[in-house]
């Protein structure tokens, strides 16, 4: 990873490009490939979720890193100990920059123990953006997103994970309880323009920027845009002065 780009804000001369992680939320692994090829070499940083995981993802993944490009593979794994520990260490062979896990205490340490000598860094994903407290209460939780995130930004700094996954309005309130011990990277990140989706807590790039966001992770505005490229240019225009 960018190793200078956490310590940059919007203020400064020229916005790392490759805090701009680009989502690819699309059907096809071909589709997949040819986005990037589109958005290279303006975009620096790729997230591969679940749904292109299945379709040759993991492939595309070692290319990409092998390539030079960062690499989000969001895999958001929650098991016991023992499975997680091993699939860390598969992943971290791969040469990726970021893996999701969800912030539960054994699965956050088992991560970061598997992870110990590599370059992977370990992402802790604590209340999904799609999530209210109305959904944890569906869910059997008795904390609001608030207090949930809280603790989990805490047992995260506890377990040495790198960095939480954290909506826009989120980052306030992981800054007040861990600081900066932990970077973060944003999902929920909408132009003005853009439709909200499945997402229930966004803000723009740059009021994610302005909260204190290490990385925003955009999908649907540059990935469904017209023109994906002109929609990245003109995201990363925004944020520079």
């Amino acid at each position: 990873m960018t190793s200078s780009a956490a310590q940059l804000t919007s203020t400064d001369p020229e916005f790392d490009p490759s805090r701009i992680i680009v989502a690819l939320d699309v059907p096809t692994l071909a589709e997949a490939e040819a986005l990037i090829a589109h958005l290279t070499p303006t975009a620096r940083h790729f997230k591969i979720g679940h749904h292109l995981q299945f379709l040759g993802g993991l492939d595309l993944a070692r290319q990409l890193a092998s390539d030079g490009y960062d690499v989000f593979l969001d895999t958001k794994l929650h098991d016991i100990p023992n499975t997680v520990a091993g699939g860390i260490a598969a992943i971290a062979d791969m040469g990726v920059g970021f893996v999701t896990v969800h912030a539960y205490p054994q699965t956050m340490e088992a991560a970061v123990q598997a992870a110990e000598g590599s370059d992977l860094k370990i992402l802790a994903v604590s209340v999904l953006t799609s999530m209210g407290n109305d959904d944890l209460a569906d869910a059997g939780y008795s904390l609001t997103v608030d207090e949930a995130i809280a603790r989990r930004a805490q047992q995260a700094r506890d377990a040495g994970v790198h960095g939480l996954v954290c909506s826009p309005a989120d980052l306030s309130l992981v800054r007040q309880t861990v600081g900066t011990d932990l970077q973060t990277v944003t999902p929920g990140v909408r132009p003005a323009d853009a439709e909200k989706g499945d997402q229930k807590r966004v803000a723009t790039p740059a009021a994610a920027i302005a909260a204190s966001a290490d990385y925003l992770v955009i999908g649907r505005p540059i990935v469904k845009a017209d023109d994906p490229l002109s929609s990245f240019e003109a995201i990363l225009a925004s944020l520079n002065p």
